[in-house]
């Protein structure tokens, strides 16, 4: 906390002590108002500026400082201005000083609040953000709520000050009128209570309550007016109708089924999606023998002389092809129709809210998913039609590995494909725009990145803008810019790998009103229900993260949503998501990094381990690489955890479990490890956390103990 924050603080603190101390409490009570209401009425009949002004002023002080007396204070204002006059009065003193302990709130605690549990109190944040007016209206109308209580956590949110003062004055107004009033009559009132009647109260709650029955009034009038034009069904052939069985929509229907609905599932092409048939699964099937060709061409390191590997292309690609097919039982037809799911083949198009056309055949449900996925994303970038090109979906397809790959993206997939090629026996080049690999991380992990993709003698050119492609006489080029002049770079395949884009078209998103983000992506609420009511979507069709495991987390919360919602929805729990790119090293990371954190005004302390400590990495000849833990200052609580090394896709997941489940380094360093594995390492910088922390003074004593013990 700054000087200048300590020293307004200490002001308020004063202030409030010489309140009490002085007994002014006193002077504020019904019992003292209605001894001196004469005297009062003489001053101000004396005084009729002045004594409105000081009055006001007085009210604003009392709300400020958040002082008890503000409601004898109003019942005060009717007794002695009358109605009208004292409405005016209290109206805008109590707001004003509502305003006043707002901004104290603001400026003395909410920088502490969020550096200390800024994380948990995100999804607040954001509520408020969207609904924040509503909230302090309903507040505000119902007395239950003390009044300086909301003034304090409300400036402790994102909430604006315009807002907070206009959604104020208004929603205090009600209570305003009837305290007001009762003041006029301050001779029937012995005590604040007699006002707070329960059938007053009641009115007050029922009050409060009416901006909520009104929304959801407009919601369901916006509901039924998007679903207007359209006939629902008078039944359904099931309960939910699920598009796309990829990892999204394969686990939606898994779940549908475990509770005994009764759901369809429509794959226009193969079960299991990209991640079995071209992306997860196959891509970590060639990394491994990519892999294994590495090992074997440094067998010298581990004492083992050994010829130089070669490379059979065709069979890497046919274990590929092997692998896929021993999974796919896993995803198969004939798996999810013994789990009760009717599984049929085709293209689906929704027509209504309620029905999916697959051929000729018209399938309705009270509840429809959207699971398509994604697809690679195609730059236009002149020339790509001419020149022999795959992406990650038909790069499968290769039956003789290219001499010289160019790879055209240094995102997680551009990478690892690009390392697996290049220890396979192809030349590569990695063409990106960015300035980095791997752009979305820390400066250490892309600078160990790269290093490895020297030694695996990978050309990088990072920086440069794709211009065109060229073809001439069966030889393939392209040119790029770099610091303003072109650079030409030939190959004879190109992977390109700049991204995915969700597939949305040809499914009927546009009859039925449903839009998109500016990524392109379906646009969902918190519930992952879209435009309209009956349709959710999730997986990399709807985003933000495009990961497998993401997609299986979506379809739980869109699932039972869908089927239950009527009930209680669930709001989908992004705060905890992990990934990992795996080259070599692995690259993994869950939650902030340290240019996340920077970006977001966020203070962090940094505790790192290098590999190059541990016993086990040491053994298995692969120490390169790190941990490094973000935690905010003074305390073991995690932000977020980065791993740079071998099995960093494996160690993550104690940080994931711990952050999801608000445990600190200390926890992790109080679990035994076994000895000597990889996981180690998350206790050993755990261990280092410590010693940062280390309690230096009472050390010192300890020091000083141990010596007077030694002394006899």
């Amino acid at each position: 906390m700054s000087r200048k924050r300590i020293a307004l603080l200490a002001v308020v603190a004063i202030a409030i002590a010489l309140f009490y101390l002085f007994g002014i409490a006193e002077y504020l009570s019904l019992e003292y108002f209605q001894q001196q209401r004469a005297s009062l009425g003489k001053y101000l009949s004396a005084y009729p500026l002045l004594a409105p002004t000081v009055y006001l002023l007085v009210y604003i002080l009392v709300a400020a400082l958040s002082l008890p007396g503000a409601t004898v204070m109003t019942l005060a204002g009717g007794a002695l201005f009358g109605f009208f006059q004292g409405v005016v009065l209290v109206s805008f003193a109590s707001t004003i000083g509502a305003t006043l302990a707002f901004l104290l709130s603001r400026l003395l605690f909410r920088d502490w609040l969020l550096n200390r549990y800024g994380k948990r109190l995100e999804a607040i944040n954001r509520g408020v953000e969207k609904d924040g007016a509503l909230y302090l209206f309903t507040l505000r109308l119902v007395p239950l709520f003390p009044f300086f209580v909301v003034n304090l956590l409300m400036g402790l949110t994102p909430i604006r000050v315009w807002q907070f003062f206009l959604v104020s004055q208004l929603g205090m107004l009600p209570a305003t009128l009837v305290y007001v009033n009762a003041g006029t009559q301050l001779a029937g009132i012995t005590s604040v209570g007699d006002l707070l009647s329960p059938m007053l109260l009641l009115s007050f709650v029922i009050l409060g309550m009416f901006p909520w029955l009104a929304r959801w009034s407009v919601n369901r009038i916006r509901q039924r007016r998007e679903m207007k034009g359209y006939d629902k069904p008078a039944t359904f052939d099931a309960n939910l109708i699920v598009i796309g069985a990829g990892s999204a929509g394969l686990v939606a229907a898994l779940i549908a089924a475990a509770v005994k609905a009764k759901v369809v599932l429509v794959e226009k092409h193969k079960m299991g999606g990209d991640c079995l048939n071209t992306g997860c699964v196959p891509s970590k099937t060639l990394i491994r023998s990519a892999g294994v060709k590495h090992l074997v061409d440094d067998a010298s390191r581990f004492g083992i002389e050994a010829s130089v590997a070669g490379v059979d292309f065709s069979r890497v690609m046919s274990r590929v092809h092997e692998t896929i097919k021993t999974i796919e039982p896993h995803d198969s037809v004939e798996r999810f129709t013994e789990l009760g799911v009717d599984c049929v083949q085709g293209d689906a198009e929704l027509v209504s809210p309620w029905q999916v056309r697959v051929g000729e055949r018209l399938i309705s449900a009270p509840k429809i998913i959207i699971a398509t996925g994604a697809s690679p994303a195609l730059p236009p970038i002149p020339g790509l039609d001419q020149v022999p090109g795959v992406t990650s979906e038909d790069v499968w397809q290769l039956e003789q590995l290219p001499p010289r790959l160019l790879v055209l993206g240094g995102g997680p997939i551009g990478c690892e494909l690009a390392q697996a090629f290049a220890r396979l026996g192809s030349r590569v080049s990695i063409v990106s725009r960015a300035a980095t690999l791997l752009p979305r991380e820390d400066a250490d992990v892309t600078a160990c990145i790269t290093d490895q993709f020297a030694q695996d003698g990978i050309e990088l050119y990072t920086d440069h803008v794709p211009v065109r492609f060229d073809a001439h006489d069966g030889e393939f080029s392209l040119s790029a810019r770099h610091a303003g002049k072109e650079v030409r770079i030939d190959f004879d395949r190109v992977l390109i790998a700049v991204g995915r884009v969700a597939s949305v078209t040809n499914i009927g998103l546009e009859k039925l009103g449903i839009g998109l983000t500016d990524g392109g992506t379906v646009e969902v609420n918190d519930y992952l229900q879209t435009a309209m009511p009956s349709v959710y979507a999730c997986g990399d069709v709807a985003g933000p993260y495009q990961f497998t495991h993401m997609a299986s987390h979506q379809a739980w919360y869109a699932t039972v949503n869908a089927l239950f919602g009527r009930f209680r929805k669930f709001k989908v729990d992004y705060s905890v998501v992990p990934w990992a790119t795996f080259t070599d090293p692995e690259v993994a990371r869950v939650g902030l990094n340290e240019r996340e954190a920077r970006d977001r005004g966020i203070k962090y302390e940094v505790t790192c381990y290098s590999l190059e400590e541990n016993d086990r990495a040491l053994a298995d000849g692969a120490n390169r690489g790190f941990i490094k833990v973000l935690t905010r200052p003074g305390s073991d609580r995690i932000l977020g955890a980065t791993i740079v090394g071998s099995h960093a896709g494996e160690l993550i997941n104690e940080f994931v479990l711990a952050m999801r489940h608000k445990l600190g380094l200390k926890k992790i360093l109080a679990t035994i490890h076994i000895y000597p594995t990889w996981s180690e390492a998350n206790k050993f910088v755990a261990g280092n956390w410590r010693k940062n922390h280390a309690p230096e003074r009472l050390l010192a004593w300890v020091a000083k103990y141990h010596r007077w013990v030694r002394s006899g």
